[in-house]
């Protein structure tokens, strides 16, 4: 019998981590693109998709079990690699390379939506206006919070932004297709198998882009970026994002990505030159208060879960 602290914990948990991972995430784009000074985009991924399956494969050592999964099994470990892993990071990626910044994290507003569109579809969560209403809100946040006015939505910004959409789109189908491998097979499990055949699928392109560059002359300070974006916003952020998947429905997980840009202005002003005036702090309350809206009843319902089968890992 658990304790009501106890349940407290299992229920609060999930959304610590997510923070975590809001803030990891974000530490990428800035890390990054200081990378993209000596490498190709193509590489860089090539390295981080490499690099995450090789640190998961030496943690989860159970690598035996991929290969006697059911077909099924297979075939859904396939689909979320190549929307959360491969396509995801050489879209945004690429994306990023044509458009401007501001452009990027406006357009990404639209992965709660996409997410919790293809969750209903599987039958993970119900419409309601309280889902709509928090992602509208939180939404409207980052929106007024990067200043839509500053955005470039020309001919020449036209694919960029169509490439950070389709992106947008993939991370959040992956957030809702992975839901039920990660809660069957255990988020470490999965999330190894998944870096695996990401790497397989990329290897013709992640070598065909290493081959036409001249890696060994880059100093090591690059090469220990790299590392951190393997390591952290890759390993970790992904892992942890995983793990909470089995403990909250998949509009709750991507609601937090709301997080990003305001942990962004918080964390790295300078970089962004921006500082906190009036306007961060209403899309601060924008934001917080849309991702409370999506949340609140989902903390109580995992309470009540934990509750009813406390044996669940």
């Amino acid at each position: 019998m658990q304790t009501g602290s106890h349940l407290k914990e299992h229920a609060i948990a999930p959304h610590l981590a997510l923070i975590l991972v809001q803030v990891m995430f974000g530490t990428w784009p800035i890390f990054g693109k200081i990378a993209l000074r000596s490498m190709s985009s193509t590489s860089l991924v090539g390295f981080r998709i490499f690099g995450a399956a090789f640190v998961l494969t030496i943690l989860q050592r159970r690598i035996a079990q991929l290969f006697q999964l059911p077909k099924r099994v297979l075939a859904w470990l396939l689909l979320s690699s190549l929307l959360g892993v491969v396509a995801n990071q050489l879209l945004f990626v690429k994306g990023l390379s044509l458009t401007t910044a501001i452009n990027a994290v406006l357009l990404t507003t639209t992965i709660p939506v996409f997410t919790l569109i293809v969750s209903i579809a599987l039958g993970y969560d119900r419409p309601s206006l309280r889902h709509f209403a928090g992602i509208a809100l939180a939404a409207a946040g980052v929106v007024y919070l990067v200043d839509p006015w500053r955005a470039s939505f020309t001919a020449q910004t036209t694919v960029g932004n169509v490439l950070i959409i389709a992106n947008s789109f993939c991370y959040g189908a992956y957030i809702a297709v992975s839901r039920d491998l990660f809660r069957r097979y255990g988020a470490l499990n999965v999330i190894t198998w998944i870096f695996l055949v990401g790497a397989l699928v990329s290897l013709p392109i992640a070598a065909y882009a290493w081959s036409g560059e001249a890696l060994r002359s880059l100093p090591l300070s690059v090469w220990l970026i790299v590392g951190y974006i393997i390591l952290v916003p890759t390993v970790g952020a992904y892992y942890l994002n995983s793990w909470a998947i089995t403990r909250v429905p998949p509009s709750v997980v991507a609601v937090y990505i709301y997080l990003q840009p305001l942990l962004a202005f918080g964390l790295a002003p300078v970089i962004l030159g921006e500082n906190w005036n009036s306007r961060t702090i209403l899309a601060c309350l924008l934001i917080f208060v849309g991702v409370a809206v999506v949340t609140i009843r989902n903390r109580s319902l995992a309470a009540e879960e934990v509750s009813e089968h406390p044996s669940t890992p």
